[in-house]
């Protein structure tokens, strides 16, 4: 009767040895088809993050028109008019700077708006910027398809 609580115990110790039992835990990886930039899954999760992080104060539309928009020091912008106040052209980096917010441009943004570069580095991106700028970059992405002509 003794061997084979032995021969468990030194059973189920080698199974916690090759597990990993006791080390760091390790970020998880990204689930099978994930959303990369550029692909349909990543206009879905732009969309996706903009109606969870930012129709809150820009509506769902974009427009500055969010439940939370009258209760703020200033009224958010229209994101739809960034094209046309840009001289027609998408400025996609300049946006995803003040939608990451950790480098701030001067006069865009403002400590009014959260800084989401900050925000997105979390266990749901595993910590990773890599994670986080893609984030960013679906957001830019669905901006960029709410612009008018």
């Amino acid at each position: 009767m003794r061997r084979s609580h032995l021969a468990l115990l030194v059973v189920m110790s080698a199974g916690w040895a090759t597990s990993g039992f006791g080390q760091e835990a390790k970020a998880p990886k990204p689930p099978a088809g994930a959303a990369h930039p550029g692909s349909a899954n990543a206009a879905v999760s732009g969309a996706y993050a903009f109606r969870t992080y930012c129709a809150s104060c820009h509506g769902t539309d974009g427009k500055g028109e969010g439940p939370l928009a009258e209760d703020l020091r200033f009224h958010p912008p229209d994101l739809t008019l960034i094209a046309k106040r840009s001289g027609g052209e998408f400025p996609a980096e300049k946006v995803a700077r003040i939608v990451d917010g950790r480098s701030p441009l001067k006069g865009h943004g403002g400590p009014d708006m959260p800084v989401w570069g900050d925000a997105f580095r979390n266990a749901d991106t595993g910590y990773d910027d890599a994670s986080v700028k893609a984030k960013i970059r679906g957001i830019v992405d669905y901006l960029k398809t709410l612009q008018t002509r």
